[in-house]
């Protein structure tokens, strides 16, 4: 798109991607904008203090897209607003007639905006009357909500993010920050090379980036956290170090949860052996708890994805408050969250089991009270269906129309084929999305074109409870609309004019904070009324601030439960006993690997917006299964090669990644790679709907599987000037790329002539069209280039096994204007520039540098970081690459020989 402006404008916003919610500075030029507005960090915004990664850095790149959806669609036909609206309005009033509200439901993301959750809630909870309002946040945040309010009475997280810097011992419990939520985790490496004594210890099944900068890495059997702290819990009482005056004036129940601690984990040997750790390192971090009052345990998906993720999160809780580690400077348990606005729609009842402003229908009086404020006609009087329930509740008939905002569950959610059959069950399937194609979006009958990251208007609200303005900057293209408006409009054409009539964004967010303080004083911890009068202009210029926020105290609230009191009825806060439990499905014979899911460096969730920024894709191009040599060797596989999984659910195809970051019997496999990306390469495919029995959130991080080398194919790479269907292929996978089309492609062998035909066919009548062919009857090489007009516009490079090629360059040729030179001809067909130097792998996203650059400067003598950040500028950004950068360093054994 092109934006023309009069004058110079900059914005302060806030950044899409992760929960740590760093601020964003986006300015654009006073002319027509076609080159890429400048992105930078906020230097005044306390979650990242001016520091992106390169995730955020790459924001310009996604702005402008090639498939946003700009029109409305009714079963497939671009509609006028008005008709869509009326087509779904007229389907809800319909089944809500013949069925009651529950036959309709929301399914949310933490990627709309508080604003936009808090309408969607009050629609359906007051005025339809059906709590059936779930989100994605369910997959990463819901045990860890579940978890703080059976603790503390309330989804309250207590820390701020200087308490990670401030401690001296910090537990990193299933989270690969360094890739996850990469400023957090510098801000984290800074705070220890200025304090060397600080201690970290990482628990995690994998080796990952984050063990980086650990002093302990315990690589735990997959799902037995919670034996750690049970242990932690029964050996501080062993220790003596328990705070007896915090456990007696301000918390109940301690007896019992430690005497379920002693009986479930006896003795360190017992929880060693549990855990399959060494007693050694167990002991190493008991030591360090007993010896340091301020430590921080800061947990995410590896705790929360779990059948037993509750529970894991309150064993974390009792130690903390066993020790009175709460409320202070450096210390408390801390729940990471993973999206940008998964805080915000917790805030405002985006979850089933939940009402509104922290309320929840368990509350005494808590319906009555939200009924009378909203003046609502058709109160929902209890829970709803989580989200694997309702896609469950969907396949059985009983969920009739569904409207999904701003997410992909069709690749999110476990068991895809499930979720497939749900959406094809389903009367009506909603979808408002900024992006034309998803795996989601084809699902949909009705298609609301949305407002996207740069586009959008109202608040989010970050892991620290802080609040923060998401400001838009841009024109709404074509005829998108924000998710709020939408709502409005067919609450409105629903009978409920009057209380959707919002004028402006700011009021949604002035009645927000007024529910939240509504005959609060002080009994919930989510108040907010500072807010409730809130003027435009005042909500334009809202800095960032940390809730509670209640009148008389604009300057938020830094830390919680300072003063030990708790927001249960008696306002002490509550131990629960937990007993360990691994996972629910164990290994066998049948299926004798346990997949692990997680997500890489550069890309995020379902590649919907990263899928876009070219350089993001170089550091991780395809989908892989990570594998410990041990067994990669075993199955015959090797590496770069294909591989299939599949569990009894369904199965995938990825490329080998061999490693010891993964224990024997252990694989490792990202999440994010959707169909429009590769044909068959959906984590979600092989994951069981498994769920805690308390959150309602999957395992999604423990599924057994079995794999084997995928033989008789031929791998290749195919680079296009056009868009290619390779229905023909096994398997291929689209990588983005600035110019052209490349593909990385696998055939089965004896079909590449055939599928080199069809792409033959599909140029053949193009005039003065000429084939260039390298075949090597030894190697069993092949490569093709199609030249039109003296310009280059396919490519194929065919091999029986995987070949090391960068292809940056043959990717660029295709956007070149100058005519190919006989030399440019050579270098396509031997796969290397004659005068361009290659990167190799990048390393360093930011500066795009790649792993021959580094490899080079390392022989010619840099010997530490510092100088190769001086020399190349890796590693001096976002900080993400430090810890592969220092692979490439020699130790100083080597350095002596």
């Amino acid at each position: 798109m092109t934006v023309t402006s009069t004058t110079a404008t900059s914005v302060k916003t806030t950044c899409p991607y992760c929960g740590v919610g760093c601020g964003v500075n986006l300015s654009l030029p006073s002319a027509s904008m076609d080159a890429l507005p400048p992105v930078s960090g906020d230097l005044d915004h306390p979650a990242n203090f001016g520091r992106l990664c390169v995730k955020g850095s790459s924001l310009a790149q996604t702005i402008q897209s090639d498939d946003r959806l700009l029109t409305p669609r009714v079963n497939g036909q671009p509609v006028v607003w008005a008709s869509a609206i009326e087509t779904v309005s007229a389907k809800i009033s319909q089944v809500i007639k013949e069925h009651g509200p529950n036959a309709f439901a929301f399914y949310l993301s933490g990627q709309i905006l508080t604003e936009d959750y808090y309408v969607a809630n009050k629609l359906a909870k007051g005025f339809i009357g059906t709590a059936n309002v779930d989100t994605n946040s369910r997959l990463c945040m819901a045990s860890a909500v579940v978890g703080y309010k059976r603790a503390f009475g309330s989804d309250t997280v207590p820390c701020n993010y200087e308490d990670l810097e401030r401690c001296d011992l910090l537990i990193m419990v299933g989270s690969n920050a360094a890739w996850t939520h990469p400023i957090l985790y510098q801000r984290i490496a800074a705070a220890k090379k200025q304090r060397p004594a600080m201690k970290i210890v990482v628990i995690d099944p994998r080796e990952t980036a984050t063990c980086d900068i650990a002093d302990l890495h315990l690589a735990i059997k997959p799902g037995s956290d919670a034996a750690i702290f049970s242990f932690l819990l029964q050996y501080s009482s062993q220790a003596d170090i328990l705070d007896g005056d915090f456990i007696a004036h301000h918390t109940n129940g301690f007896a019992d949860a430690l005497a379920q601690a002693h009986e479930s984990t006896p003795t360190l040997s017992a929880t060693a052996a549990f855990c399959g750790v060494s007693e050694q390192d167990l002991a190493s971090l008991a030591r360090w708890w007993c010896d340091t009052p301020n430590t921080v345990t800061f947990y995410s998906q590896g705790v929360n994805q779990s059948s037993s993720g509750v529970d894991k999160c309150n064993a974390i809780i009792n130690c903390h408050l066993a020790t009175g580690r709460i409320g202070k400077e450096g210390a408390g348990p801390f729940s990471i969250t993973g999206q940008p606005n998964a805080m915000g729609g917790r805030e405002v009842g985006g979850l089933a089991n939940q009402l509104a402003a922290h309320m929840d229908f368990a509350t005494p009086g808590a319906q009555e009270l939200v009924q009378r404020f909203w003046q609502a006609p058709n109160m929902a009087t209890e829970n709803g269906l989580k989200a694997v329930d309702l896609f469950q509740a969907m396949e059985e008939g009983k969920v009739k129309v569904v409207w999904i905002m701003s997410t992909n569950p069709m690749v999110s959610l476990p068991d895809t084929a499930q979720v497939r059959r749900a959406l094809e069950k389903c009367e009506l399937v909603i979808v408002s999305d900024c992006k034309a194609h998803t795996d989601t979006t084809v699902m949909a009958d009705v298609l609301f074109p949305a407002t996207g990251w740069s586009e959008k208007d109202g608040t989010v609200t970050n892991s620290e409870r802080r609040i923060s303005r998401q400001r838009g900057l841009l024109p709404a293209p074509g005829d998108a609309k924000h998710d709020w408006w939408a709502i409005c409009e067919v609450a409105k054409r629903l009978g409920y004019q009057s209380a959707f009539s919002y004028r402006n964004v700011h009021e949604i967010f002035a009645e927000h904070a007024a529910l939240s303080a509504f005959e609060n004083n002080g009994k919930r911890d989510f108040d907010i009324g500072h807010f409730s009068q809130i003027t435009k202009a005042e909500y334009d210029a809202l800095t960032p601030v940390q809730w509670p926020v209640p009148k008389g105290r604009p300057e938020g609230t830094k830390r919680m439960f300072e003063e030990g009191r708790f927001f249960t009825p008696d306002g002490r806060a509550r131990f629960v006993p937990i007993t360990p439990a691994l996972p629910k499905n164990a290994t066998s014979q049948e299926w004798p690997f346990m997949l692990n899911t997680g997500r890489v460096r550069d890309q995020w969730h379902t590649m919907t917006r990263t899928g876009d920024a070219a350089s993001l894709a170089k550091h991780t191009a395809q989908p892989y299964v990570e594998i410990h040599p041990k067994d990669a060797k075993r199955l015959g596989i090797k590496d770069k090669t294909l591989v299939r999984l599949t569990s009894p659910y369904g199965e995938v195809l990825l490329k080998a990644k061999l490693s010891r970051a993964v224990a024997p019997t252990n694989v490792f496999a990202p999440i994010h790679w959707t169909q429009q990306f590769a044909n068959a390469s959906v984590v979600s495919n092989l994951i069981p709907q498994v769920v805690d029995p308390l959150s309602g959130q999957p395992e999604s991080k423990h599924t057994p599987v079995q794999l084997e080398a995928v033989t008789d194919i031929c791998y290749g790479m195919v680079v296009s000037t056009t868009e290619l269907t390779l229905s023909d292929c096994l398997y291929w996978c689209l990588v983005p790329s600035e110019q052209g089309f490349h593909y990385e492609v696998v055939w089965p062998q004896g079909q590449t002539q055939m599928a080199l035909k069809a792409l033959n066919k599909r140029l053949k009548g193009v005039e003065q069209a000429e084939w260039l062919e390298y075949a090597n009857p030894v190697t069993q090489q092949l490569r093709l280039a199609q030249i039109v007009q003296r310009r280059l516009v396919l490519l194929v490079y065919l091999h029986p096994q995987p070949e090391a090629i960068v292809a940056d360059w043959l990717v660029s040729t295709l956007a070149s204007a100058e005519p190919l030179s006989t030399q440019d001809r050579i270098a396509m067909l031997v796969g290397a520039p004659a005068n361009v130097e290659e990167k190799g792998d990048i390393i360093c996203s930011c500066y795009q540098v790649g792993s021959w650059q580094i490899e080079k400067a390392v022989a010619d003598g840099a010997c530490s970081l510092e100088t190769l950040g001086t020399q190349l500028k890796c590693g001096t950004n976002c900080g993400s690459c430090l810890p592969e950068l220092k692979r490439f360093i020699p130790t100083a054994t080597e350095l002596s020989a």
